[in-house]
């Protein structure tokens, strides 16, 4: 029975957040129907298991979801964001107007800027461009999905996304884990996704298909939309109701400055991971005070958050004539992290309670012994836990809550490096998360103003399958040629 109540709890959340159910009531909700078929104790299972599991995501990661979205909202209001986008534009032009989106909207996330912010800017230039160039309006969300949502957020080493940020305490790794395998992997994703967009824009040219009529949604209608705001909060880490608040600058920045704190982001982060923390003293962290870790579990997040708060305080000195209303805008970015964080720490704490019923050491038993050895097993996981989710931060937590200690035991046993276990499982998460419920693939659909049936076949293409050839590619390399 313990079985049985495991796949009706995951049944219950897939199907009812779908239906635009909160997260925050159904976590613990299918939580405890879980405990229930076990016969475990309800309450227990609620208060200790589900919320130790979920207090604990929110004080490990809260400080990257707080500054990585008020890092974005600064990026918005000042102008910066708009100012990247259409320089790329300009420069590259109407002819290649696929790439220009794609590179845009890679360049910001990279830097840190979170994806939600990214499609709200990129979709009004995107919509220019394409029909300037007579591009099917309906290839706009896998061009934007492909720069913003795949090899920037799980594959290019160095990224603040918060998914590479996640595998960091298990696995004592840096955002800079298995760098070659990442760049591969970025490369085949870009690659790929291009090729597949320049097929479908000459495919369409040759039937005669101009960029056609579409909808324009204005960006408060989509950001308030309550279905799209529970859907994008439990996939990612930023609340798209703050998107109108605070104040944009009507005028953007110059390139060079709207990019500085871009690479203050990246350059800091370098920093922090391989030159700073890894020279100091750090031995004090073993002390009970300070929870009895170490650097390792430690140093990721530090390197990322530092990271993050030298570029914001970087952006507000180089923009604040530009910035009319600091505090409203700081206020609006602080505001976005909250309920993300608290939507995605349900989804751990929900994983929690299902790792701690004795009916999932089958299913653990099971994924360890499928065929091709840990690395293929550790993809399934957290490619099957971020399909169910519709997150791949969530989907990625539960799983290594559940198996992140048995795969590093496994990682030393075989000798394989953590950082390829690292870099493995964050692509993993971001293949299947891209499934129609995802809440980035249901907010861009609607920031564009397509649908699913006109739209998403291209955005599989773009969102899943590359990223499923990326991360084949890489645990073939890893297996043969180990982490670099």
């Amino acid at each position: 029975m313990g079985l049985v109540g495991i796949l009706v709890a995951l049944g219950l959340l897939v199907w009812l957040s779908f239906r635009g159910w909160s997260v925050l009531l159904l976590a613990p909700a299918v939580a405890i129907v879980a405990a229930a078929f076990a016969g475990e104790p309800l309450l227990a299972h609620w208060t200790q298991t589900f919320m130790g599991s979920a207090a604990n995501f929110i004080a490990q990661f809260f400080p990257i979801f707080l500054l990585g979205a008020l890092f974005g909202k600064l990026m918005d209001d000042s102008g910066s964001v708009l100012a990247i986008a259409r320089f790329i534009s300009s420069r590259l032009g109407q002819r290649r107007a696929i790439l220009a989106v794609v590179l845009a909207g890679a360049l910001v996330t990279y830097g840190g800027v979170s994806l939600f912010v990214a499609f709200f800017v990129l979709a009004p230039m995107a919509r220019e461009l394409f029909r300037a160039a007579d591009i099917p309006h309906r290839l706009m969300p896998a061009a934007i999905a492909l720069g913003t949502s795949t090899f920037t957020m799980s594959a290019m080493p160095g990224t603040p996304a918060i998914q590479n940020t996640i595998p960091m305490p298990f696995f004592g790794t840096t955002p800079f884990a298995a760098p070659g395998l990442g760049i591969i992997a970025s490369a085949i994703m870009l690659a790929f996704g291009l090729w597949w967009l320049a097929r479908a824009e000459a495919s369409a040219r040759k039937s005669g298909e101009g960029y056609g009529g579409d909808a324009e949604p204005s960006t408060g209608t989509v950001a308030d939309d309550q279905f799209i705001r529970e859907r994008a909060t439990s996939s990612h880490e930023f609340d798209t109701a703050e998107i109108t608040h605070g104040k944009r600058s009507d005028v953007p920045p110059p390139i060079g400055t709207a990019i500085i704190p871009l690479l203050v982001v990246v350059g800091v982060n370098l920093l922090m991971s391989v030159l700073i923390l890894p020279r100091l003293d750090f031995s004090f962290l073993g002390e009970d005070r300070w929870g009895a870790t170490s650097l390792a579990g430690v140093a990721g997040v530090w390197s990322v958050a530092v990271a993050l708060a030298a570029a914001t305080a970087t952006l507000i000195a180089l923009n604040r004539a530009r910035l009319a209303d600091v505090r409203a805008s700081m206020d609006a970015g602080a505001n976005a992290s909250v309920l993300p964080i608290f939507s995605v720490a349900s989804l751990v704490g929900f994983g929690a309670v299902v790792a701690a019923l004795p009916a999932f050491a089958l299913v653990r038993d099971w994924v360890l012994s499928i065929s091709g050895g840990p690395l293929v097993s550790l993809a399934i996981a957290t490619n099957v836990l971020a399909a169910l989710t519709g997150s791949a931060s969530g989907g990625l937590t539960i799983a290594l809550d559940a198996l992140g200690e048995t795969y590093l035991q496994i990682a030393r046993t075989a000798q394989i490096d953590p950082g390829l276990m690292h870099r493995i499982a964050v692509i993993g998460s971001g293949t299947l998360d891209s499934l129609p419920h995802n809440g980035a693939v249901v907010t861009l659909l609607a920031v564009c103003g397509s649908t699913h049936r006109d739209s998403y076949f291209d955005m599989v293409m773009a969102n899943i399958v590359g990223p499923v050839i990326a991360l084949v590619a890489v645990i073939a390399l890893g297996s043969t040629l180990g982490s670099f």
